[in-house]
């Protein structure tokens, strides 16, 4: 079952968004998260946070932290999701202009591999060993070491090769790639890195 923990960041394309949700979906959201619900035409099953953006709904199983706390309610939703076993995470609601937020959020992938975030442009997926595409013939591929290089760099279905390459941190040559087979497979044998994939405009 998946998770999906929705934040107070930006959506813009609801529909779009709402799209990539499931029926199934267990719905977790980070304090002001909760304003994206009825526009997604979703349900909270959880909230966690301080509540500093948004009040408590008492239908809701409600968790309340502090407001002088070491974690974002997006950490702790995180957190939440990992601790109870969902075989996926899919983060909403997690970008925007409060781009420490965004950054602290993006880098929530590393925690673990079931962790994806999508927002209205972009899909982000941790590389630590292998991610497999499959239907995103066309769109950009970009390949970011965020611990260290990546070392042992090989892929299939892009359109520039990467063999036996290293990608190094703080340069951007694995960006803007473009995914030419309907399935596409990235892998990395050191290193910790993230492939966001958009439509690359």
């Amino acid at each position: 079952m998946r998770a999906v923990i929705i934040g107070n960041g930006d959506i813009r394309n609801y529909e779009y968004i709402k799209s990539r949700l499931n029926d199934d979906d267990f719905i977790v959201c980070a304090d002001g998260g909760i304003r994206h619900t009825k526009h997604l035409g979703v349900k909270a099953d959880v909230a966690v946070g301080d509540f500093d953006s948004s009040e408590k709904c008492d239908d809701i199983t409600t968790y309340v932290y502090p407001t002088q706390k070491d974690y974002t309610d997006g950490e702790i939703a995180i957190d939440y999701a990992l601790r109870n076993g969902y075989s996926e995470i899919l983060l909403i609601g997690m970008t925007g202009s409060r781009l420490d937020h965004t950054f602290t959020n993006i880098f929530q992938l590393v925690k673990d591999e079931r962790i994806t975030l999508i927002d209205d442009d972009n899909e982000i997926y941790l590389l630590k060993s292998s991610q497999t595409f499959k239907g995103k013939k066309g769109k950009t591929l970009s390949i970011i070491p965020v611990y260290g290089d990546l070392k042992g760099v090989s892929a299939n279905g892009l359109f520039y090769p990467l063999s036996c390459d290293t990608l190094y941190f703080g340069q951007g040559r694995g960006n803007s790639n473009i995914i030419t087979e309907d399935i596409c497979t990235v892998s990395v044998k050191s290193g910790i890195g993230l492939i966001f994939i958009n439509d690359g405009q």
